[in-house]
């Protein structure tokens, strides 16, 4: 088990008057560190894949949460997003139910965001969950073997499953791209054009870290330059790539210049290229250190409070 920087400061915000989300991309950890929180504490869990904790949560009264919740003090829904009009059930909770702790977990960040926003505006507290960061991975096995595990992680990155699961490393990472990632974004965008999903992805994912010119990513796949603006902000809502926009005192230069395109994993990267040769193979050693570093800052001033 690598314990996650998150888990003591999800840990104290427990029975502070308001609900807790944690919010990331699939098979990340969430459910996992959750878990980890409330390990020893009686919870109600719910489940929002199940299809009656859906049908039941959907739309409720308060009469019909008092019958679900009962005593429990604790209420875990997780993949709440999956749950029609969860911010409304979530606002009930919280108002009606002082003294149960409710916390919720969701894959699809910005989905689950849409339901929240505005329900539960000063009544929560946030946060994200990235794949495991260096920092957690070397405490976990030791400094001697993370350093000689660094050339995987450049290759494989940081998925939980990825780590656990050694000689399996492509297979799981090629499902969590195709089956979980992708199939969340075209499901909750409704993108009548997968292929060009596709042909975009690639095409920041090949050269990681140079700058983005939306005109020529429209050249590459065939589609006008408004539609690879849209499909790209559904990428970074999704957590999939990351973008970062130049420094410049001048603010006015810095909205004009091209921004870079960085993934949040290098193993998700190599996914989407299918490119999992070893590093004395590889031509494109520099873009995976500069991928890795700039991730591993992302987190480290995510979870510190830090800007980038």
């Amino acid at each position: 088990m690598i314990e996650r920087s998150l888990k003591n400061r999800v840990s104290d915000k427990l029975f502070k008057g308001k609900t807790i989300i944690v919010i990331g991309a699939r098979q990340v950890g969430k459910t996992t560190l959750i878990r980890e929180v409330l390990r020893g504490k009686d919870f109600l869990f719910l489940d929002g894949d199940d299809p009656l904790v859906k049908q039941r949560l959907t739309n409720p009264n308060t009469k019909e949460i008092e019958t679900i919740i009962r005593s429990s003090e604790i209420v875990f829904i997780d993949e709440a997003q999956r749950i029609e009009n969860i911010g409304i059930t979530a606002k009930i909770i919280h108002d009606q139910f002082k003294n149960v702790q409710l916390i919720m977990s969701g894959s699809s960040a910005f989905e689950l965001r849409n339901h929240t926003n505005e329900p539960l505006t000063g009544k929560k507290f946030e946060y994200f969950l990235f794949p495991i960061s260096y920092e957690e991975y070397e405490k976990s096995v030791g400094y001697l073997d993370a350093t000689r595990d660094l050339e995987n992680r450049l290759i494989y990155g940081f998925y939980p499953d990825v780590i656990n699961n050694r000689g399996d490393e492509r297979e799981i990472l090629n499902e969590i791209t195709q089956s979980y990632l992708f199939k969340d974004i075209l499901s909750f965008a409704n993108i009548k054009k997968p292929e060009v999903l596709e042909k975009i992805v690639r095409a920041l994912a090949f050269p990681v870290g140079s700058e983005v010119s939306y005109n020529e990513i429209a050249q590459l796949t065939g589609v006008d330059k408004n539609t690879v603006s849209s499909y790209i902000h559904i990428l970074e809502l999704s957590y999939i790539v990351y973008p970062l926009t130049s420094f410049s005192r001048n603010l006015r230069n810095e909205i004009k210049t091209n921004r870079k395109i960085y993934c949040y994993d290098n193993g998700i990267r190599n996914a989407i290229i299918q490119n999992f040769s070893p590093i004395v193979l590889r031509n494109d050693i520099g873009i995976l250190w500069e991928n890795f570093l700039i991730s591993e800052r992302l987190k480290r001033n995510h979870y510190y409070k830090k800007i980038l």
